[in-house]
């Protein structure tokens, strides 16, 4: 595993699988594990082609802990960056959107129309978490360039990753599905340009 044929970088961000107490809203203030579901979800994912030079993981058990499996199994290195930790949703933190939507449907309403303007209280401002993941993003592109990694990581990170490439408005961020163990491919030509070649595909 070393360069790529091009001299492309070529990053894959992948989504954490469905964790244990299934779906609510998880920033960085929830760390549950991965469920039996979820893992399978993973491993399904990445089939048995792993084509990466190196991972790079978010500190999120939910995440890390296939990082780490997936490097003692395929012996690819790896790597925790604490900023690919998911945006902060303050006091949302655990709790279903049906429960956000029944206990406060206007705040919950307003909070899509405008997620820049209308954030749930205590949570992470959203330039913020951009600026935060973009950094990141960087950081790896510049560390393995010409080479092919994998990012494991959540779907706040994935959406703000596309939502900066494709030059889209930050309030537009919610507009993206990301479904558990999808991966996003995104490839940097030798000539500074940069297209997202896949969304939500499996290599398994």
């Amino acid at each position: 595993m070393s360069e790529t044929l091009d001299n492309s970088t070529i990053i894959d961000l992948i989504r954490h699988g469905e964790p244990v107490g299934g779906n609510r809203y998880r920033g960085h203030g929830i760390d549950d594990p991965l469920s039996e579901r979820g893992w399978a979800q993973m491993w399904s994912a990445v089939g048995d082609m792993h084509p990466w030079t190196r991972i790079v993981t978010s500190p999120l058990t939910r995440c890390r802990a296939f990082a780490e499996a997936l490097g003692e199994r395929s012996g690819i290195p790896f790597e925790v960056d604490e900023r690919f930790r998911e945006v902060g949703f303050g006091n949302w933190e655990g709790r279903t959107a049906e429960e956000v939507e029944t206990a406060d449907p206007k705040g919950y309403r307003a909070f899509y129309d405008d997620p820049v303007g209308n954030r749930p209280e205590g949570a992470e401002p959203l330039h913020d978490f951009m600026k935060r993941i973009s950094a990141a993003y960087e950081d790896a592109r510049n560390a393995h360039a010409g080479r092919h990694i994998l990012i494991v990581a959540h779907a706040g990170v994935i959406r703000a990753v596309t939502t900066a490439i494709l030059e889209a408005p930050v309030s537009s961020i919610y507009r993206q599905r990301v479904d558990n163990a999808g991966i996003v491919r995104i490839r940097h030509s030798v000539d500074g340009r940069v297209v997202v070649e896949g969304i939500n595909f499996r290599l398994g």
